[in-house]
């Protein structure tokens, strides 16, 4: 069964958030706890997360396959100013918390930007970051995201990534979550896919892959700037993509869209999952998407 959904808004909630998701045809989603660039948080409402479990349950979406997304305040790489970066691990140890409180199982980061020190100090940095936060009794994986190696971003190669894993301690609480735009950004070819992933197995284990963000890039191939956008209007292309979504060795990974929103405003996962289904590239998605929501 193809698990597929997309980022999804947070503000009323988790049964906002599965409400959204089932508008669009999802079987898993993605949010953030709050706005990913500041510290405001809303107490987790019970009452509100258990009509959200039992709705998933309902629809058949499993809440393992759900994704919390750490905000981008968090930069576990520097440790220049020690303030910033104890807040970094307290912030994402109380979203882990908040995650444990809403049954959610796996929480994305990036993993952190080496400002002003080098690369293999910040992969140091995060590493002892993340021996600090994680615990044999914690609830929640993390998953390091792989970056397309924007300025100094740790974590935009596959053998920083196997450093970061290698160094983690509690093996069982860490995973990968893989994204398609900042793979191609990165220099990886994604034509070569089954060749990415043999490479990736042998590095790190599939057993690590746990999540995968599927988007389009703007930009040419290894040009390091993480700009997304809608499947099948970029540079990967939509064959590509279907043909990623569908690898037989990735079929029980939930795929989450964080394609950009149509003139800025308009949420395209519905029609992108519709073609994603379809196994069919829609040139008008674009439009079809403004026409659906102004009508």
């Amino acid at each position: 069964m193809l698990i597929i959904g997309s980022h999804v808004s947070f503000s009323g909630g988790l049964l906002a958030a599965t409400n959204e998701a089932l508008s669009y045809g999802a079987n898993t989603f993605m949010f953030y706890t709050g706005a990913p660039t500041n510290t405001i948080r809303s107490k987790i409402d019970l009452d509100n997360t258990l009509k959200a479990q039992k709705l998933m349950t309902e629809n058949g979406i499993d809440i393992n396959n759900v994704i919390c997304h750490a905000p981008y305040i968090i930069n576990l790489a520097n440790k220049k100013v020690m303030d910033k970066y104890l807040f970094s691990i307290n912030f994402l140890k109380s979203e882990i918390q908040r995650c444990e409180a809403l049954g959610v199982s796996k929480i994305v980061i990036h993993p952190g930007n080496a400002v002003d020190i080098s690369k293999e100090e910040g992969i140091n940095n995060i590493i002892k970051a993340l021996n600090e936060i994680l615990t044999k009794d914690t609830k929640v994986t993390i998953l390091i995201e792989s970056m397309a190696g924007k300025g100094s971003e740790c974590g935009n190669s596959l053998a920083e990534l196997r450093t970061i894993i290698d160094g983690v301690k509690v093996k069982s609480k860490i995973g990968v979550c893989l994204d398609t735009c900042h793979l191609h950004d990165a220099g990886y070819d994604m034509h070569n896919f089954d060749d990415y992933l043999k490479s990736f197995d042998q590095a790190i284990g599939l057993d690590k892959l746990k999540c995968l963000h599927i988007n389009d890039s703007k930009n040419s191939l290894g040009t390091h700037k993480d700009r997304h956008e809608n499947i099948g209007f970029g540079n990967i292309g939509f064959e590509v993509l279907s043909n990623i979504i569908y690898n037989k060795q990735l079929k029980d990974i939930p795929k989450i869209l964080e394609t950009p929103y149509i003139d800025q405003k308009y949420p395209p996962y519905k029609l992108e999952i519709e073609m994603i289904k379809k196994e069919l590239f829609n040139p008008n998605l674009k439009e079809e998407v403004i026409k659906y929501y102004e009508k």
